[in-house]
């Protein structure tokens, strides 16, 4: 079996030697350099990683993506996109030998996207990154997904990539680009999705609102988990059909914490306490958390146990909003608030 790494970067010097490091079992390395001014092409030759360069104009991260991807050599059997802020972890080419299966032509794996402020994962999904050499292209201007154009069959493999962004870099293009990739597209509802997500974080609620209507009423929307995300957004554009937007997304997705843990925090803001305790209990019942990147770590977090200790001291209940205060605590020991209401909840019982 043979494998190779591809990337393309731009200024990713700080990056260059760990990812390097981290596939250097691979049979191949190839970064396709789009114009970087920093030291990226000469750390990368230092390294041993053959380095193309290519300029791109206007800009599309699938064109330089399968460019890159055309550099890889035809007799590889394997390839695994993988980012300059990616790393793969020790024993990847272990594990990819031990379950290599000519008939598997995208294996799957673990990802962790996001990190937390103690060093523990915080976002963690399946990766889909991996790849036969020949049946795979790359699609779209931004947010890019790799298309089979042959019968694709997946698999799990046990081999973990790491992401440690750099989160200093702007986000500028992405909402042009997905403007692009909508106009391209209008019948794809994922980047109906991420269009109308980047309008919000944009602060173009309006549009938002309307984007991820048209999202919800495209034929091919069924994915659930994505819809009742649309929902939960247009909660946040639309603040005075708040409630009903969250109901919606429950209903639409009820095995998912994310909702639940949203209209427990509305009505922990609107002091509907009893409603805000069984959401928040309901959120804690589902106790599956799944493998993909709409999954929230917040919901995950401190924060339920949190509005349902709350919930519980305003309901009377002090020995309660003890015991779930303590857990928050327990996940968060550092979050001075929530030590705050410890402090207060015992005083209470006490009294």
């Amino acid at each position: 079996m043979k494998v190779a790494v591809y990337t393309i970067a731009k200024n990713e010097e700080q990056f260059v030697e760990k990812w390097a490091n981290s596939c250097k079992e691979a049979d191949f390395r190839f970064i396709l350099d789009t114009g970087s001014t920093d030291n990226t092409v000469l750390f990368a030759q230092k390294n041993n990683v053959y380095v193309e360069v290519q300029q791109f104009n206007p800009w599309r991260f699938d064109h330089a993506r399968n460019a890159s991807l055309s550099f890889v050599p035809d007799d590889i059997d394997l390839c695994i996109a993988l980012d300059m802020d990616e790393v793969l972890l020790p024993g990847w080419r272990e594990e990819l030998e031990k379950a290599y299966n000519d008939k598997i032509t995208r294996p799957r794996y673990e990802y962790t996207w996001s990190w937390k402020e103690d060093g523990t994962a915080g976002l963690v999904y399946g990766g889909d990154k991996i790849h036969t050499r020949h049946g795979y292209r790359w699609k779209h201007p931004v947010h890019e997904v790799l298309v089979a154009d042959i019968f694709e069959t997946q698999q799990w493999y046990n081999l973990k990539i790491h992401h440690h962004p750099d989160k200093t870099k702007s986000r500028s293009q992405y909402l042009p680009l997905l403007k692009l990739a909508v106009d391209e597209d209008p019948s794809d509802d994922r980047n109906a999705h991420y269009y109308a997500r980047e309008l919000y974080f944009a602060g173009a609620y309006a549009q938002a609102a309307e984007e991820f209507k048209r999202h919800l009423a495209l034929p091919s929307a069924v994915w659930k988990p994505e819809r009742a995300t649309s929902m939960r957004y247009l909660a946040k554009c639309e603040t005075f059909n708040e409630e009903s937007w969250y109901l919606k997304a429950i209903a639409e997705c009820p095995d998912r914490r994310e909702a639940l843990v949203d209209i427990s925090k509305y009505y922990l803001r609107t002091n509907q306490f009893a409603l805000a305790n069984g959401f928040a209990l309901k959120a804690l019942q589902i106790i599956n958390k799944p493998l993909e990147y709409l999954c929230e770590e917040e919901s995950w977090g401190h924060i339920p146990y949190d509005t349902a200790a709350v919930s519980f001291y305003y309901l009377g209940n002090i020995e309660k909003a003890k015991e779930y205060g303590e857990i928050a605590v327990d996940i968060s020991p550092d979050d001075e608030r929530l030590l705050n209401n410890m402090e207060w909840y015992n005083k209470k019982g006490d009294n």
